[in-house]
């Protein structure tokens, strides 16, 4: 009865008009007086902040703040897929015929994920990364490969919470949630970027405004206006994984997730 009762107020409260309202006030000069409480009820180290907490304008300013230079380390080598983000990973493993399968107890098929694209038959045989942004987190979101952006698309959606209380009590947060994706083509085959909006995010944005061309791997990709979650997904066939990386761990911006390679030579016809 009341996993029933949260998630019909979790229904009502996922209007896009609720979180435009929290947006403007994150935007106000008068949030501003939220900040240092905010940082402190969160753990957030203010010391990696590129400014002063007393520099920023409003609350969403400090939560979108960019880092000092050399706050996060990119893991060298071009054949390696590095997370785009500060996170934790609430799901991963391999894509089985177009399925996203047990994300918290769910099932996603890349067919709602990315729209209808058909970018999708890249990715039936790929790999998944699910990757949590909870408040504490930087939020922005760096080009895990060095490549070419192929494509990008705006997918209008709802802003439910994609906490573990979302995922979990939801129906498919990932797929009906509003969604920025970003293909990047790379020197092995090609990534999808998909940046999920979530209750209270009032935008995701692209750095300086727009999509760029052309992305060194770490580069500012995009970033959100409050806490939210990115699913990375790989091209059939073209990635390995970290052996050590497992379901609830955390991960820098910069990190490894794994080997990127290209893919095997088709078997010679008897």
């Amino acid at each position: 009865m009341m996993k029933r009762l949260l998630r019909l107020l979790t229904e009502l409260s996922s209007r896009k008009w609720v979180s435009r309202i929290t947006g403007s006030f994150a935007s106000s000069r008068l949030s501003r007086k939220l900040i240092p409480t905010f940082a402190k009820s969160y753990g957030i180290d203010i010391e990696e902040a590129e400014k002063h907490i007393s520099a920023y304008k409003s609350l969403n300013d400090f939560f979108t703040r960019r880092l000092k230079p050399g706050s996060r380390m990119i893991a060298e080598g071009t054949d390696l897929l590095i997370s785009p983000v500060d996170a934790l990973i609430t799901g991963m493993g391999p894509i089985e015929d177009g399925l996203l399968l047990n994300v918290k107890g769910q099932d996603y098929t890349l067919k709602e994920l990315l729209n209808q694209s058909p970018h999708l038959q890249k990715y039936k045989r790929g790999y998944y990364f699910v990757l949590y942004l909870s408040p504490t987190d930087y939020h922005r979101i760096h080009a895990p490969v060095a490549g070419h952006t192929v494509e990008s698309e705006h997918v209008l959606g709802k802003v439910y919470p994609v906490n573990d209380f979302g995922l979990k009590h939801m129906p498919r947060v990932l797929s009906r949630n509003e969604r920025l994706i970003t293909y990047i083509r790379h020197a092995y085959g090609e990534v999808s970027v998909v940046k999920v909006g979530a209750l209270n995010v009032s935008s995701i944005r692209y750095a300086d405004g727009k999509v760029q061309d052309q992305y060194d791997q770490g580069a500012e990709l995009a970033y959100f206006e409050f806490g939210s979650t990115v699913v990375l997904l790989t091209e059939n066939h073209t990635f390995d994984p970290r052996h050590d990386l497992k379901l609830g761990d955390k991960v820098k911006m910069g990190e490894s997730l794994g080997q990127l390679h290209p893919k095997p030579a088709p078997e010679p016809k008897a």
